[in-house]
Order: C-alpha cells, then sequence, then structure tokens
C-alpha cells in the first residue's frame, strides 16, 4: 500500500513537536526530519490554523503542541479507562450468557468495535476489535443513535446513506426514526439479521459521568427463530445500566 508523503511528515511534525514543550523553530524540525523548508512550512502553517500546534512568536517562531492535538489525546486516553473499566465486568458478561459481547464507541456515522469478549466455544463473527460498521444497521449503532443528542442525531440520519447489506436491512430514513424511537421506549436496540443474514444482536447504551451515551454494549449469535431477542435485550441492557454505574453516571435509563 502507497502511503502519502504529506500525511507521514505531518504525523513526523506532530511527534516532534510533542516532545519539546519549550517549543521548536521551523529550521530545527528541517533539520531533524530532513524536510524541505517550504514543505515542513504548509504543514506546521495548516497545523496552527486547526489548533493542531500553537505559535509563540519572537526573534523566531516556535511551535509548541496545540489545544486540539491535546483533547485528541484526553479523547484516547479516556476510552483507554473505560476499557479498562468494562473489560473484567464484560468478559464474565459474555462467558454468563455463552454469547459474544462487543462494547463499542461512534465514529462519525460508523460504529468503532473496541472491546470484544468471547465464550469458551465462540461463534465465528466478522466484527474484530479495532474495525467499524454503519451505525444504522448495527445495534451497537442503533442503541448509541437512539440516545444521542435529537440535533446531532437528525443530522447524522440526514447524511447517510441506508445501503442494504441484508434482506431485513432498513433502507428509509423514516423507518429508521420509527425504530429509534421504539429503542428510546425499550432501552436496547435489536440487528434483526440487518447486516449479516446470519446473526441476530442485541445492543443497549452505556452513559458517562454527564449523562451523555458513551458507547454501547452488545451480545452477539448465530440467528435462531426460537430464540427470544427480545429478553436477549433487556439482559443486555441491565448489563448496560450495571456499567454505567461503575462509570459514574447516576441517572435514570
Amino acid at each position: 500500500m502507497k502511503l502519502n508523503r504529506t500525511t507521514l511528515r505531518t504525523i513526523q511534525i506532530l511527534k516532534l513537536v510533542s516532545k519539546r514543550p519549550d517549543g521548536i523553530t521551523l529550521d530545527e524540525i528541517c533539520e531533524e526530519l530532513e524536510l524541505p523548508k517550504t514543505s515542513a512550512y504548509d504543514i506546521v502553517t495548516t497545523l496552527a490554523e486547526t489548533g493542531m500546534v500553537n505559535i509563540t512568536r519572537g526573534q523566531k517562531q516556535h511551535y509548541t503542541i496545540g489545544l486540539a492535538a491535546y483533547r485528541i489525546g484526553v479523547s484516547y486516553t479516556n476510552n483507554l479507562d473505560v476499557v479498562r473499566t468494562v473489560e473484567p465486568v464484560l468478559k464474565e458478561f459474555s462467558r454468563s450468557v455463552g454469547k459474544t459481547v462487543f462494547f463499542g464507541v461512534r465514529s462519525d456515522d460508523e460504529i468503532v468495535y473496541l472491546c470484544k469478549f468471547e465464550p469458551e466455544n465462540p461463534i465465528i463473527t466478522t466484527a474484530t476489535v479495532g474495525t467499524k460498521n454503519p451505525i444504522y444497521c448495527t445495534s451497537l449503532g442503533k442503541a448509541i443513535l437512539a440516545f444521542t443528542d435529537e440535533k446531532i442525531r437528525e443530522e447524522l440520519i440526514e447524511r447517510i446513506t441506508l445501503t442494504k447489506k441484508t434482506e431485513q436491512t432498513i433502507t428509509t430514513k423514516a423507518a429508521l426514526r420509527k425504530e429509534l424511537e421504539q429503542v428510546q421506549k425499550k432501552g436496547y436496540a435489536l440487528d434483526a439479521r440487518e447486516i449479516e443474514d446470519h446473526m441476530e444482536c442485541a445492543g443497549a447504551p452505556v452513559f458517562g459521568r454527564d449523562g451523555a451515551v458513551l458507547g454501547a454494549i452488545s451480545v452477539s449469535s448465530l440467528y435462531k427463530p426460537s430464540e427470544d431477542y427480545e429478553t436477549l435485550g433487556r439482559v443486555v441492557r441491565e448489563k448496560a445500566k450495571e456499567v454505567s454505574k461503575m462509570l459514574g453516571f447516576l441517572g435514570k435509563i
């Protein structure tokens, strides 16, 4: 795979700047990374405009790491802290229900899997830690979307494209809105074979200390007509409430 040279240089510059809390000049950046001055200048100017680096003006401009980059780092650290907290609980939950358990968060109009826990005899699932799936046809995604701020939720719904993954996939925005209303009432969401024809999942939202939805927990299993997925959804909902309390949420779900 061919890597973009400008992107690589940008990452190198950010790494270098982050190691110099006292600041670093453009000349020093060029010398240490062996970059042409014009290329380095264009990159750091863009980084400064986006808040990724700060400029301290003097006889020579010095660059330090910016607030935007710091916020990204904090967000990543917060996710790690959440994972460490929920990991033992969800591992035991997977064992007790005998199914694969996921914890995921929203990444724009997709969900990304941060954790995956499997029982002793796991089923094969295509989702792995770090992979993404659409927000509209997964139980994780619908659980998160239903409890996301209404304005943000509507903006997302307006711009997503509902692609048909299976015969069961929701393909209209009116149907999606209607289902999200049901998710809000029940406190859990189902992926009724909407992304993979042989899989059915139940998911429920996890809330943080500030009351905002942090992510969701889901349980995945091979589809069985005889299984009561509504009951499974209620089980997942109760576990999600437990995890939310562990993370400092004090409100009602």
